[in-house]
């Protein structure tokens, strides 16, 4: 028997949930930049959006990856919240993508964590009758037929 967990029930994980999202839409960000008419560098904390995850949620919370699915997602009392959790994650990913929160050049490598590709199947039928040379001929290259 392990720790005990750190929500009791499914509404106290849904409001942990809910402040955590509240957290990432408008998480406090340092940044930095040169005024050029003072010529000093000025800081300042501004609000960005950074994407809902589980695991970013653990870490606000204070727990595991792995407790988080043993006590939460392994749970039938949890897996409504866990579930919806879940499907948050990708939408708010999704969203973010398109309204340009975040660089597309990341969408391929972030959203493959939901089970998109950006492959493309090609269906490709090869006869085992035909040989590479009638295949090349087809193409245009009948001089390779004389080396």
């Amino acid at each position: 028997m392990g720790r005990p967990r750190k929500f009791k029930t499914p509404d106290e994980l849904h409001s942990a949930w809910e402040t955590y999202k509240a957290y990432c839409d408008s998480k406090p960000v340092l940044t930095h930049a040169f005024n050029s008419k003072t010529g000093e560098f000025v800081s300042a904390e501004l609000k960005h959006s950074v994407t809902y995850t589980i695991e970013g949620f653990c870490v606000y919370v204070g727990i595991s990856r792995q407790a988080f699915h043993e006590y939460y997602a392994e749970s039938k009392r949890f897996v409504d919240i866990v579930t919806r959790m879940r499907e948050e994650c990708e939408t708010d990913a999704r969203e973010k993508f398109e309204v340009g929160a975040i660089p597309t050049q990341l969408a391929g490598l972030w959203m493959s964590k939901y089970g998109y590709t950006t492959k493309q199947e090609a269906d490709v039928e090869v006869k085992p009758s035909e040989k590479l040379s009638d295949i090349l001929s087809q193409l245009g290259g009948d001089d390779l037929d004389s080396t």
